[in-house]
């Protein structure tokens, strides 16, 4: 009971700003009998779901398709504020972080009649949306991983060829070759690298290593791929975990290290990333930063940077003996309360299938979930001369690669809540990782109630 109160509270706030900024474009409120109302976040995507709803307009005369697009943040606020006024979309996408909270709040409607094959999309994607309650909540839509993202002039300079930077290797005790080589990379003021004499870590001119900010309690691009390959794992259980282990001293020994780089100058500082909201991607385009690790959603971003000139290498191998990577997958869910639920289904089953994942895949922005999609993603980027293999190449090696999830459980807003400022404290402050303890207990009082 405590956990749905929390929960409403949540809501309500989020309420209380939609009133203020006023209610999505094409929201479920007033849509037609005809009409299935679909909200998602990326506008780079958006384009190819337009075309995927002429296609479902086409086999579904009488059926029309009404998409709203909106940035990451006004989305949820959005969203979870429709939920309380009547004004939620028919379908919108999904994110397995979000997933547990709107599960226990019981505002998805189960959609085990669609007949979803797991075995019909890339591993893992499909179990990852069955509830606690044992039914389905979300159809697979796609997928990412995360690479590092180099500029090759850069690199070229440093004398670093691309098989030294896919081959590179880590360790929480003196950060192994993929240290050595942000090391070489970073560029102070006057000229001097970053494993130089003389090297000026307060006045650095070119970082070797982008911020992602600290990473909440996910760390996505930032320390997942290290925590992961040294063994850890976010909770006591792969899906619906009861326990985080933000305590254990493998994974505080690899947050004591990574934060470690930007105190030895070779990891742009927090300020990078907070003071103007700078995400990695634009240090890079900006010429401050050599290397990046980011998702598969930001290749086209990366590519299209002006004047710089871009590749990508596999996630640093760790001290398990394997490379790690998250990888994630979006959801589309259909809501409980839904205008048109059974419109709603029809627009699911189309999304997951391969006749809109293919014409979402030859867009070449992100892999879609079925294997057909994906293949036609490949294809995609191919034609604009983009190798993604430093992205697929997880999916497909399991011998070196480990892959996983974000943490699939419930309160994700209270853990972000908690470990949001936590991890900034490392960062950014003087907090030890040993703080990480209490703060875990807080974490795992709270998941139990």
């Amino acid at each position: 009971m405590r956990v749905r109160m929390r929960s409403t509270v949540a809501l309500t706030g989020a309420l209380a700003l939609s009133l203020v900024a006023g209610c999505a474009k094409g929201g479920g409120a007033g849509a037609g009998a005809n009409t299935v109302t679909y909200w998602l976040w990326d506008s780079n995507q958006l384009p190819a779901y337009q075309a995927c709803a002429k296609g479902f307009e086409k086999e579904n005369p009488g059926l029309d398709v009404r998409i709203s697009q909106m940035g990451w943040d006004d989305y949820w606020t959005k969203l979870t504020a429709s939920f309380i006024a009547g004004t939620q979309p028919d379908v919108f996408t999904d994110h397995v972080q979000k997933f547990g909270q709107f599960a226990d709040l019981k505002v998805l409607e189960p959609l085990d009649d669609l007949g979803i094959d797991p075995a019909a999309y890339q591993s893992g994607l499909a179990d990852n949306w069955i509830g606690q309650d044992g039914h389905r909540y979300g159809a697979p839509k796609d997928w990412d991983t995360v690479a590092l993202f180099y500029n090759t002039k850069m690199t070229k300079a440093a004398g670093l060829t691309p098989q030294q930077l896919d081959a590179l290797s880590w360790n929480p005790k003196d950060g192994g070759s993929f240290e050595k080589a942000i090391a070489h990379l970073t560029v102070d003021v006057h000229g001097r690298r970053g494993d130089e004499p003389g090297f000026d870590k307060h006045h650095v001119k070119v970082y070797g290593l982008a911020t992602g900010g600290g990473g909440d309690g996910d760390g996505q691009t930032q320390w997942s791929n290290f925590a992961a390959s040294a063994g850890w794992s976010y909770t006591d259980k792969k899906r619906w975990g009861t326990k985080y282990r933000y305590d254990s001293r493998t994974f505080q020994s690899v947050i004591k290290w990574y934060f470690g780089l930007a105190k030895k100058g070779y990891l742009a500082p927090l300020t990078d990333y907070s003071a103007g909201a700078n995400p990695a991607n634009a240090q890079v385009a900006a010429g401050k930063a050599a290397t990046a690790f980011d998702g598969a959603w930001m290749i086209s971003t990366y590519y299209a940077m002006k004047g710089i000139k871009v590749a990508t290498a596999s996630t640093p191998v760790g001290p398990t003996g394997k490379r790690a990577t998250m990888m994630n997958g979006l959801a589309d869910s259909i809501t409980k309360n839904a205008h048109n639920k059974q419109g709603a289904k029809k627009w699911v089953r189309y999304l997951s299938s391969d006749a809109c994942q293919k014409i979402v895949g030859r867009y070449g922005i992100v892999f879609p979930a079925t294997l057909a999609g994906t293949k036609a993603a490949v294809a995609a980027y191919r034609k604009k001369g983009i190798d993604v293999t430093a992205f697929t190449r997880p999916v497909a090696d399991k011998k070196d690669f480990r892959t996983f999830t974000f943490p699939i459980t419930n309160n994700a807003a209270d853990v972000y809540a908690l470990m949001h400022p936590a991890m900034q404290g490392i960062f950014g402050g003087d907090k030890s990782v040993t703080s990480l303890d209490q703060t875990n207990g807080q974490i795992n009082l709270i998941l139990s109630q």
